[in-house]
């Protein structure tokens, strides 16, 4: 029987993986799909319900988007009476 060898960075998660909701009211969400999508314990997220289904949005703090659009105008606008 051939050896095979853990592959050193995470795959995509392979089809559909289902998950239960237990008696506390949980979901675990698979090891490989935390991995995959770097989710560490105490994420935080937004749930959204759409036509039966949920959608969980990892929520990311502010300051971590701090240089993300580099160069991006960041002047506003403001109406004269909303001056500071």
């Amino acid at each position: 029987m051939k050896k095979t060898r853990l592959k050193s960075r995470i795959r995509q998660p392979d089809g559909i993986t289902s998950v239960k909701l237990s008696s506390k009211n949980q979901v675990v969400i698979p090891k490989r799909v935390r991995e995959y999508l770097h989710i560490a314990s105490g994420t935080e997220f937004m749930i959204i319900p759409y036509k039966g289904m949920m959608e969980f949005i990892p929520m990311e703090d502010v300051k971590d988007l701090e240089g993300a659009f580099p160069g991006i105008d960041t002047t506003i606008i403001r109406e004269p009476d909303r001056e500071l």
